[in-house]
């Protein structure tokens, strides 16, 4: 609550200039948390840990989680959006191909180093264990780091040209469709490439496929 309260007060209390007579649903700040959090709230983690090889205790987790997670991906969204239009006004004269090379790069760069940044934070929180840490933090923070390639690039674009205002709307469509394109390359890396490490037998799912359908899956 420490972390999560002044990140939803502050705002509130301290209108920037360009929210300034703005109602609330439309100041930039509750676009940003609408989406940017939001977006990895809805992506299925059952999935980043089976391939990842960390687990945790599903009675804690849930519970810290959900709040660090508008707290902490609210900052990683802000910086990257700092970062990215510093990059775009320096390359301003530099070819397009270059551009989006460049960009790109960057983007890759900046994901895996806030991904492993996270992993080294969270080493000591006392709910998590890691079946081998070394490859989690090689290989699982580029998994990871897929979450903020697609997201970092889809966040900038809120609010980003002048005239072109955002509702509320819009930005749950497009941080729904970066979920769904998230879950979907997750998935595709654990379907063709499986777990970066194998993963003990009693952590392992207890059945194959959804768990809601176990009592289909047991009648059929």
């Amino acid at each position: 609550m420490i972390s999560a309260v002044p990140s939803f007060a502050i705002p509130m209390f301290f209108v920037g200039k360009a929210d300034e007579g703005t109602p609330l649903k439309n100041r930039y700040w509750v676009k940003l948390k609408s989406s940017g959090s939001n977006i990895f709230d809805a992506v299925i983690s059952p999935v980043c840990r089976q391939v990842s090889g960390s687990y945790a205790s599903v009675m804690w987790v849930p519970h810290t989680t959900f709040l660090l997670t508008h707290v902490c991906f609210l900052f990683y969204h802000v910086a990257s959006n700092m970062t990215l239009r510093r990059l775009r006004h320096a390359l301003a004269d530099v070819p397009e191909k270059i551009r989006w090379i460049m960009e790109g790069a960057w983007i890759l760069a900046l994901s895996y180093f806030i991904a492993y940044l996270e992993t080294i934070a969270i080493a000591n929180f006392p709910y998590y264990e890691f079946v081998d840490r070394d490859a989690m933090y090689k290989v699982g923070c580029l998994f990871y780091a897929i979450y903020f390639i697609v997201s970092f690039p889809m966040f900038l674009r809120i609010d980003e040209k002048p005239g072109d205002k955002w509702d509320l709307a819009r930005v749950a469509v497009d941080a729904l469709g970066a979920a769904m394109l998230v879950t979907i390359i997750l998935d595709l890396w654990r379907i063709f490439l499986g777990p970066i490490v194998p993963l003990p037998e009693e952590k392992l799912c207890a059945q194959a496929g959804l768990p809601w359908f176990a009592d289909h899956v047991i009648s059929a």
